[in-house]
């Protein structure tokens, strides 16, 4: 046992801790309805009781089971809540009842159970997380039918769909498990007998979903699931414990997958024997220094064998590391793997000494795991010329260019000129450093090939030019040669090891390169809003990450994919000519990559990939690039994959974001004309029913001639106003759909505020009828550009609004003052009241769409008229609002609207309006002004 690492066990702590403050969850798990889990769970409680704990029922369904009954005698039971749903109570759960009781266990059954509406939570088990955050231990059942994840193959299973989930991820965090199993046969009998359902439910359910076949295949996934928790809690114990060897409690096999021509038949072999064991398998393959330089047809046949893997059934995994072997044992004492398959290796002794092959390596680093080798025999079809993979020098690089040896002779025509000056001072031996030197730059800047050739021309140079005899290659001395031995050795592993760190260097670079352009993408994705943002971010950053033309196909209303006409990158854009629309539909449909680089189609000059979201595919990624073969290296199609998955995240996200835009429009527009129709149900429909009241009055005094014409003129009158008033209500309902439809352009004039003011008291003469108009408008106001019709509309209702909340006989005081702020001249009016004033709390709203200073008021009106004045006023640039007038005591005496517009430099006239008027006050009775 290794020792634990810090953060971890810190980490550990922090958990246990967090486990120790919440209550304990078990689950009595079961394969379907019968087979006795809330039968376990009782009697689960009754020894807890026993113990001398504190258990309650919190909830228990028993079907009509005396057995289950039976068992409820001896614990308290927790009332059920009842709930209001469409004109029935139902009874649900008691969450606070349980919370205020707070006991130390608490037995809820069906967790899968969903609330009824109006509950706090949607689900049950979100009602017994929050009693596991109050500290109290829960015992709770659910069938394997109702785990999210396995909810739709039991639903190919059994032929029904169980609509009741719970997330998987409750199930994993369950503190304790217990699988409550039955035979099917005994289960059948059960049910036969009525102890599962009542005898006519029993008969249909035997038919439909309790046919044997569907609960073997139920107790089957409920046994395998519960392994699979099994399996998760031991792999989590050893973590925790710093466990490394291997506990062979399960099969689960690694193919080690490597670029030889064998790695197909390795695939088939580590299938074939997963299959036998009934074991989970994976596929990895560990991309070392070595193997990152190996010609294209190696990375293309380990792509290959990795694709057959997968098509096997096999996860697959690409690793990176300086060691396959140990990189390989780790992840397999990681993954707890049983076994390890491997290829045998074939390579003559001495190039096993020189460089051990990973299937000996493998056998010396997992003294704990099985490695299984397959022979080269078994692996080559016959009369196939066996290949085998390059070793240490002779793997194929990138090849330098001409230019750089023409550099190396230059290097070493230099530091022989600066040897032969310094010879004379420093022994040969220093002198070599020089050379090593020279040896180090060339590997790094030029490559291997230029640093291996300045090696051997740096031991001919010392040797001709500075070894006795000089301009000779003999050697006079046979100590030279194992200086020029060791020279050359040296030379040449210096020049390796600077070539492999110059190599991994820029692997290091690429990857983080590639990093940053996804991080890039990624963060230009998530502020993107519009689908055509999408469109541009993801075709430039592939376009530019993959040298290539890329486009972007979404479907349209008929399922079509298409190409938009207005692309944003035409640098990096497909040309619809090199498309093929065909190829992009079936992509599309079958949600497969084809094209260039894959089994479907691979003719095709472009690749396409299917842009794959969780909830369906957005569309199809298409990207012709100018390398052959560029996209068929594994590190790269990964990469175009996670870019593709990464635009259709955004893509999927705009979507649905584009939904919620339209969903809140609906409900807009919904709330809108429910109002509408309350309001001409309503408001309307009153006044009509008076106009046709009244009417039938006059007419029947008409007719019969014993009316008086007093009589028939108060009629006549109270026609009139209702006429009047659905006129205004009209006009209102009107207006506002103007506004808001922005159809309405504003005929600006410079104007007078006073001649506003008094054709707007006109107009509302009937309304302010009883009460007292005071009007205060300075003589030196300036002119304002207004439209002299919206603002009188604007006043009209100010005064229409006041007039109806506030009681006969009370004072309407219109003050008007020119002001100054931030160098802005503006004309600031008030309309203020000795009324009840602005209700507190709605001052903020009282200017919006049907929003009423008095809810469920007998008044007449639908809350447009100050929703008009606010649109009024900010089309002309100014602002509006409301509050109350206080005394001294703080006691509201009274309501103020005010407005302001804003206040250009008028125009310069001639004459001046005569008699202007300072303050005049406009009495009105009941009928007159």
């Amino acid at each position: 046992m290794d020792r634990p690492d810090p953060d971890e066990l810190l980490n550990k702590i922090q958990r246990d801790e967090e486990k120790q403050q919440r209550g304990r969850l078990k689950i009595f798990f079961g394969a379907s309805a019968g087979v006795g889990k809330t039968y376990a769970m009782l009697q689960a409680g009754h020894r807890r009781r026993e113990e001398g704990i504190d258990t309650v029922v919190g909830i228990v369904e028993t079907h009509g089971r005396k057995e289950t009954l039976a068992l409820l005698d001896g614990l308290d039971v927790i009332p059920l809540a009842t709930q209001q749903y469409r004109d029935r109570q139902l009874s649900e759960f008691d969450l606070d009842g349980a919370l205020s009781r707070k006991p130390q266990l608490i037995l809820v059954d069906e967790l899968a159970h969903s609330n009824v509406q109006g509950s706090r939570h949607l689900k049950r088990w979100q009602d017994v997380y929050e009693l596991l955050d109050a500290g109290i231990d829960v015992y709770t059942t659910v069938n394997v039918q109702h785990l999210e994840s396995l909810n739709d193959i039991i639903g190919q299973i059994t032929g029904i769909r169980v609509w009741e989930t719970v997330p998987d991820r409750v199930f994993d965090l369950a503190d304790e498990v217990t699988l409550v199993d039955l035979p099917a046969e005994e289960l059948l009998d059960r049910l036969r007998d009525g102890k599962v359902y009542l005898p006519k439910q029993a008969e249909n359910a035997v038919r439909n979903f309790f046919r044997k076949g569907n609960l073997i295949a139920l107790r089957e996934l409920a046994l395998r699931r519960t392994a699979d928790r099994v399996d998760a809690q031991m792999r989590e114990y050893r973590a925790d414990q710093s466990i490394s060897r291997i506990w062979q409690a399960r099969e689960r096999i690694i193919a080690c997958i490597g670029p030889g021509p064998e790695s197909a038949t390795l695939v088939r072999s580590a299938a074939r024997l997963a299959a036998s064991l009934k074991a989970d398998w994976l596929a990895v393959y560990v991309e070392t220094p070595k193997l990152q330089r190996l010609p294209d047809i190696w990375r293309k046949r380990t792509l290959d064998a990795l694709k057959l893997a997968s098509e096997l059934g096999a996860e697959t995994v690409t690793l990176d590391g300086s060691n396959a072997a140990a990189t390989l044992v780790a992840y397999a004492r990681m993954r707890n793997v049983s076994k390890l398959v491997a290829g045998a290796s074939s390579a003559p002794g001495w190039l096993r000494f020189l460089d051990q092959p990973v299937a000996d390596a493998l056998v010396e680093y997992a003294r704990d795991i099985d490695v299984t080798l397959i022979g080269v025999q078994a692996i080559n079809k016959p009369g196939e010329k066996r290949e085998s993979v390059p070793m240490f020098g002779t793997t194929r690089e990138a090849a330098s260019r001409p230019s750089a040896y023409f550099i190396v002779g230059a290097i070493g025509a230099a530091i022989t000129g600066l040897a032969s000056v310094l010879s004379q001072r420093i022994d040969l031996t220093n002198l070599a450093m020089l050379y090593l030197l020279g040896v180090v730059f060339a590997a790094v800047r030029l490559g291997r090939g230029p640093g291996v050739v300045l090696s051997f021309l740096s031991v001919a140079t010392f040797d001709f030019f500075f070894v006795p005899p000089h301009l000779s290659f003999a050697v006079s001395d046979t100590q030279y040669l194992l200086t020029f031995g060791v020279m050359l050795l040296t030379s040449l592993t210096i020049s390796q090891l600077t070539s492999n760190l110059r190599r991994q260097a820029g692997v290091a670079s690429l990857r983080e390169r590639r990093t940053s352009a996804m991080y890039a993408m990624t963060r230009e994705l998530g502020g993107a809003l519009m689908t055509e943002q999408i469109i541009e971010i993801g075709t430039r950053h592939v376009g530019e990450i993959f040298n290539a033309k890329v486009a972007v196909l979404l479907p349209d209303s008929a399922e079509k994919v298409r190409q938009k006409v207005d692309d944003p990158n035409p640098q990096v854009t497909l040309d619809a000519g090199n498309l093929d629309i065909d190829i992009a539909q079936w992509v599309y449909d079958q949600q497969k990559p084809a094209g260039r680089g894959t089994d479907t189609l691979p003719a095709s000059h472009a690749l396409y990939l299917p842009l794959k979201a969780p909830m369906r595919t957005r569309g199809v990624l298409a990207l012709i690039t100018g390398r052959a073969g560029e996209l068929e290296i594994p590190e790269q199609q990964r990469m175009i994959d996670t870019f593709a998955s990464q635009i259709a995240l955004a893509l999927e996200r705009v979507h649905y974001v584009e939904i919620a835009q339209d969903a809140l429009v609906n409900m807009e527009s919904e709330r809108m004309r429910n109002s509408l129709l309350s309001a001409i149900s309503h408001d309307l429909r009153t006044p009509l029913t008076s106009i046709v009241g009244f009417a039938s009055v006059l007419e029947e005094q008409q007719r019969t001639a014993h009316a008086t014409t007093e009589k028939s003129t108060e009629l006549v009158h109270a026609i009139h106003e209702e006429a009047l008033r659905m006129s205004g209500l009209v006009t209102n309902l009107l207006d506002m759909a103007r506004l808001q439809a922005g159809s309405i352009r504003l005929n600006r004039q410079w104007s007078m505020l006073e001649e506003v003011v008094g054709a707007a008291l006109a107009v509302c003469r009937r309304t302010l009828g009883g009460h007292t108009v005071k009007v205060s408008i300075p003589v030196d106001l300036p002119l304002i550009q207004l439209d002299v019709v919206l603002m009188e509309r604007l006043l009209a209702n100010l005064f229409e609004n006041t007039a109806k909340y506030t009681p006969q006989g009370s004072l309407l005081s219109i003050v008007a003052a020119a002001e100054q702020d931030a160098g802005e001249r503006y004309v600031r009016v008030c309309i203020e009241d000795n009324g009840p004033g602005v209700p507190p709390g709605i001052q903020q709203t009282l200017f919006d769409k049907f929003t009423r200073g008095e809810k469920e008021s007998a008044k007449p009106g639908v809350g447009l008229g100050l929703a008009i004045c606010r649109a009024i006023v900010e089309a002309h640039g100014g602002k509006i609002g409301a509050d109350n007038r206080e005394d001294g005591d703080g006691r509201v005496i009274g309501a103020r609207f005010w407005f302001t517009l804003p206040a250009n430099e008028a125009p310069v006239f001639d004459t001046l309006p005569d008699e202007p008027t300072d303050e005049r006050d406009i009495s009105k009775d009941a009928g007159s002004t």
